[in-house]
């Protein structure tokens, strides 16, 4: 959880199997996009701690961190969610899933063009990497991941998009220049919150259907 390789090595091995248990749970194929997300947040940690064997850094960790961080998790979640909502709610999903395409878009481009650097900073990394227009691209960022949970209409989801916008106000007020690893770190914890959704889904009883 940033403040050391052990705590996301402790951190992403709880968080993934967490995961898996949602997978595991998951009986409809559109769900699980959503129910691989802690998977995914799990196996983020890992990697980090990676970033902190190698002191930081330009590394192929520090890299795998970074595409996962930046465009991947503003399309991932946008469109989990929208694969899972019920039809009355995927209308008003279409402002997040443009947010975290276009997001995306633009924070590969940065990452095909520009390096990324990771700097341990005491006890949390900071990531560089050159961005333009820096701050609408979180708010971009910001929309699509929380936007999209916050309009699922789904009780759960919403309750994770409430923790992940406080996570961002902490993040923000505690460590501004390391926010996107200490966010993705408490997004991640959060995440287990989408254990309670999947044991909410249609239960195992019924077969893998779309």
């Amino acid at each position: 959880m940033c403040w050391s390789a052990e705590a996301d090595l402790v951190a992403g091995a709880v968080i993934a199997g967490v995961g898996v248990a949602c997978v595991a749970r998951t009986s409809r194929v559109r769900d699980l996009p959503l129910a691989a997300l802690p998977l995914l947040l799990g196996a983020h940690q890992l990697v980090e701690a990676a970033v902190w064997a190698a002191d930081g850094g330009t590394g192929p960790a520090t890299l795998a961190w970074a595409v996962i961080a930046l465009p991947l998790l503003p399309l991932w979640v946008p469109v989990g969610v929208l694969c899972a909502a019920p039809p009355p709610a995927r209308r008003r999903l279409a402002l997040p899933l443009v947010a975290g395409a276009a997001t995306a878009a633009v924070l590969a481009h940065a990452l095909a063009t520009r390096p990324v650097r990771a700097e341990i900073r005491g006890h949390t990394v900071g990531y560089v990497v050159g961005l333009p227009h820096a701050d609408l691209v979180i708010a971009g960022y910001l929309l699509a991941t929380i936007g999209a949970l916050l309009l699922s209409g789904d009780r759960r989801l919403a309750t994770l998009g409430v923790l992940a916008a406080a996570g961002a106000v902490i993040c923000v007020a505690l460590w501004r220049t390391e926010f996107v690893s200490t966010w993705c770190a408490f997004a991640a914890v959060c995440s287990v919150v989408l254990y309670g959704w999947a044991r909410a889904r249609p239960g195992l009883a019924e077969p893998l259907r779309a």
